[in-house]
């Protein structure tokens, strides 16, 4: 579900297969792809779910799609703090003319919905590219989007946070793990896991280090759900809110291998203010 090097462009997807994410903390995932384990959806049933894209930089297939995000605001999108940076775009995210944030297109091969300027990028300031913790960042939009399109945050102590609960990732990346990118919006059903698993899984490696303050685990005992190269700022949603963020993590759906994700709660007075 994450990238592994500066090349692969923090995005996720989500495939059927026992993929790997490459995500990780030191390099954000592929700039496409679909999700591990998952199926087709239409942002008609999800329209908080958008693309972050930047044709300029990664041409017109796909719309330009590199990353994931989440509408939690009508002009407010929160994605992954490594999809902004200079090791995946080759310049600050501030710094992309074209950057924009497309809604209400579920074929990234199509023309419906809006493609969005992005006014504003606020990263995070205390994202640690070493651990990966605070992997967080708000797109301010040129224009708003309907009421409709946000999703509520989860607040710190929420029932969704509870080892076992159902959840679902989204995302337009990888569907295998082996650089099959599709166009058509993805979900995969995911779960909640123990802190304790992936801190077992990820103790301190060139990946990151798993941290549950900032982190949630998720994905499913023997693997093959799981976000992937192209998902990155992807929602995680449980109990319809927004619960994390897609990540880094070691493969694509791998078992013993969870994806880790941005704890969104721990994040919610940076989201706010920015």
């Amino acid at each position: 579900m994450r990238p592994t090097s500066p090349a692969l462009v923090g995005a996720l997807a989500l495939t059927t297969a026992a993929a790997v994410l490459p995500l990780a903390a030191s390099a954000p995932a592929a700039a496409d792809g679909v999700i591990i384990g998952g199926q087709p959806v239409t942002v008609g049933d999800s329209p908080w779910v958008v693309a972050v894209a930047s044709r300029g930089l990664f041409g017109d297939s796909r719309s330009g799609q590199y990353c994931g995000a989440v509408v939690v605001g009508r002009t407010k999108v929160v994605t992954a703090a490594h999809c902004m940076s200079r090791e995946v775009l080759g310049m600050e995210g501030s710094s992309v003319p074209d950057l924009k944030v497309i809604a209400g297109r579920s074929d990234l091969g199509g023309d419906a919905g809006r493609e969005i300027k992005v006014r504003k990028v606020a990263v995070n300031p205390d994202y640690d590219t070493a651990t990966n913790a605070g992997d967080v960042a708000v797109l301010t939009l040129a224009q708003a989007l309907p009421a409709g399109h946000v999703l509520p945050m989860a607040g710190k102590g929420s029932s969704a946070y509870e080892p076992g609960t159902e959840a679902t990732v989204y995302g337009w990346g990888d569907t295998t793990g082996n650089s099959t990118y599709a166009s058509r919006l993805h979900s995969a059903n995911v779960r909640v896991l123990e802190d304790g698993v992936c801190e077992e899984a990820y103790p301190g490696t060139l990946d990151g280090r798993y941290e549950a303050d900032s982190m949630v685990c998720a994905g499913r005992p023997g693997g093959g759900h799981d976000a992937c190269q192209g998902d990155s700022g992807g929602p995680l949603v449980a109990h319809g809110r927004v619960i994390g963020l897609v990540s880094w993590g070691s493969g694509c759906g791998e078992a013993g291998r969870p994806g880790v994700y941005t704890r969104i709660s721990s994040f919610a007075d940076f989201v706010d203010e920015a």
